[in-house]
């Protein structure tokens, strides 16, 4: 359960950054041109680029944690081997310590070894299951879909209506989507919803204005 609420909660940023910074350049750009092609060019370009950073960085991010588990689990492996006793000791004394008794700890931890000696170590020693290591590549698939979505939001906002509506279309629509965003960060998290909410709205809020104000200075200057 735990595993899939910081899933979802990943996906939950992810669509975030993805509406946010796509939707702070098809802004900036719309301060500066009216182009839908030109507007097009550039959402679907950032959208590339914000995805496939995000995959990358999540890869990277993910690899180095997996490897960090592979070697603790490694090097786990080799002091069962050879200090199987004093291992033994360790697990008691880390379940005395979540508030076993000495005599029910020992116990616990005689049956746990009998099992799974490795196992019992990496969950209760380490905060690792060894059957569910963290994998690079879903980390990052799940980070590109998750932009992608977010993205496509602000894309199709800024080109398919008419150019008188397109901005205000653009900002309702994405102001809108940062709502719900953010109550559902605040839902996965748990934390109140409000201030999640307004912080994500505001956030976003000045994102655009910010970016359609350069935007606007630019196009007026002819740049």
């Amino acid at each position: 359960m735990g595993t899939r609420l910081n899933w979802l909660r990943a996906a939950v940023l992810g669509a975030n950054d993805g509406i946010v910074s796509t939707a702070g350049l098809v802004v900036g750009v719309a301060g500066a041109t009216g182009e839908r092609s030109t507007l097009l060019t550039a959402g679907l370009a950032g959208l590339l680029a914000g995805s496939m950073s995000m995959a990358a960085g999540e890869y990277v991010s993910v690899s180095t944690q997996r490897a960090s588990e592979q070697t603790a689990l490694a090097q786990e492996r080799r002091e069962l081997r050879e200090q199987p006793a004093a291992e033994l000791t360790e697990l008691t004394g880390l379940l005395e310590a979540r508030g076993l008794s000495t005599e029910v700890a020992r116990e616990a931890a005689e049956q746990l070894t009998e099992k799974d000696a490795l196992r019992a170590h990496a969950r209760v020693e380490l905060g690792i299951d060894p059957d569910s290591l963290t994998d690079p590549w879903h980390a990052a698939g799940a980070s590109f879909l998750a932009f992608t979505v977010g993205a496509l939001l602000p894309l199709l906002a800024i080109v398919l209506p008419p150019a008188a509506a397109r901005l205000y279309v653009t900002v309702a629509s994405v102001l809108a989507a940062l709502v719900l965003t953010g109550w559902a960060s605040a839902r996965l998290g748990p934390s109140p919803a409000g201030p999640s909410v307004a912080r994500n709205v505001v956030g976003g809020a000045l994102a655009m204005a910010v970016t359609y104000a350069a935007g606007s200075l630019l196009g007026a200057a002819g740049v």
